[in-house]
């Protein structure tokens, strides 16, 4: 039977076509023509989204020795003052209100780097490659299936424009699991058999209530549509992993999960308990759990093969069982190490003019795979990829009573 193309124009057939022609592209040109940045120079980026990792991320880029942060954006004047006056943006370069992106897209930055809740990452990426901005992205890359596509399109586009588009995950950029990974990929634990990832934690208890719509922001992870609900916003980087190791994306998905009330505040659950199953017959057992006293700091994957296993942890190792292993390889602080290497690969890919953006393909498809999970979750019910890439929901977020 043909597959049915759903109306936004992803299949999963074009999905994974997309995806491997995205890893297997590689273009090179004179570093000298590269927008902004010839090798060796420093490049000037604007900060969008001024909060905690914003923040925190600044002299990250700092260490690195190639980039100055020139302009910055938050909707809360404060934030965006207090990274101005921390890293020496001057006044006149410190934009806020939701349209500061805006502002800040018509200085003279040569990269900007996404730091703002979700929900904004597919609009504001797309607005920067239009501007002809290099784009640094953080995870999650949207909260719905539309975003995702123009995501997708976003970077395809910045492809065509010689521009770089890196979408930040942490486990993806460390070295082990990049060559236990592509052991995986050339066989080394043979045919795969089945999986199981999880992600408990009890990050986010005793958060404050918003009282106007201001402060809805201040705690936007507790909010469905900002946050895409934590099964997306932090959960992600667990199906990150599994949709990695098995290098696809789910067929379909079967979930449930809920709220036991563990957080006084916002509308997401606080639990997911889901079965994906993959091509090949190969199922995934999932579960993840947030604001739970004593819950184990775990980001967790497991996949069994024929002839061995892979198993990878963000917070402790990865290593290869079986007949052919790869030996235990310790990972000590990936959340830190992790972004230091996106941002050095970063910066190489804009001074060397390498456009393959080859993030952007993978975070689509762990994105829409956690999608997938927190639909079927609320549905209490099976949903295929088809049906939800057909239905094509956009979540819609009340912008009443914010500066726009």
């Amino acid at each position: 039977m043909a597959e049915q193309k759903p109306q936004n124009g992803l299949r999963r057939r074009e999905f994974l076509a997309g995806a491997a022609a995205a890893a297997a592209s590689f273009t090179i040109v004179n570093p000298r023509s590269v927008r902004g940045a010839q090798a060796n120079s420093t490049i000037a980026f604007g900060l969008i989204g001024c909060g905690g990792r914003g923040s925190w991320i600044v002299p990250r880029f700092h260490s690195h020795g190639g980039y100055r942060l020139v302009a910055c954006a938050d909707y809360y004047p404060e934030h965006a003052d207090r990274v101005g006056e921390k890293f020496g943006v001057d006044a006149g370069h410190r934009y806020t209100t939701l349209s500061a992106y805006k502002k800040l897209l018509e200085d003279k930055v040569d990269a900007v780097v996404i730091e703002t809740p979700p929900y904004f990452h597919p609009e504001q990426a797309a607005a920067a490659v239009e501007a002809g901005k290099h784009v640094y992205l953080a995870k999650p890359i949207a909260v719905d299936v539309p975003g995702c596509n123009l995501v997708q399109e976003s970077g395809q586009r910045a492809t065509r424009k010689k521009l770089v588009f890196l979408v930040d995950f942490q486990i993806r950029a460390n070295p082990h699991f990049r060559e236990a990974a592509r052991l995986v990929h050339t066989g080394r634990i043979g045919r795969l058999v089945c999986g199981d990832a999880h992600y408990p934690t009890g990050f986010g208890i005793g958060r404050k209530a918003p009282e106007k719509p201001e402060d809805r922001l201040r705690v936007w992870y507790t909010d469905r549509t900002i946050s895409g609900d934590f099964i997306v916003e932090q959960s992600i980087h667990a199906i990150d992993m599994a949709t990695w190791f098995i290098n696809a994306a789910p067929i379909k998905c079967i979930g449930t999960g809920g709220s036991k009330g563990l957080r006084g505040v916002g509308n997401i659950w606080d639990h997911f308990n889901l079965l994906y199953y993959f091509p090949n017959d190969v199922p995934l057992t999932f579960h993840c759990a947030q604001n739970v006293h004593g819950a184990p700091a775990e980001i967790w994957c497991r996949v069994y093969g024929s002839e061995g296993t892979i198993q990878g942890d963000y917070y402790s190792h990865v290593q290869i069982t079986g007949p052919k292993p790869y030996g235990r390889h310790e990972i000590e602080g990936l959340y830190e190490t992790g972004t230091d290497v996106n941002i050095r690969e970063f910066y190489e890919a804009v001074t060397q003019g390498r456009y393959d953006n080859p993030t952007v393909a993978p975070s689509v498809r762990s994105n829409l795979a956690a999608i997938l999970g927190r639909e079927a979750g609320y549905k209490g019910a099976e949903i295929t990829w088809d049906e939800l890439l057909r239905k094509n929901e956009k979540l819609e977020l009340d912008l009443s009573g914010l500066k726009t």
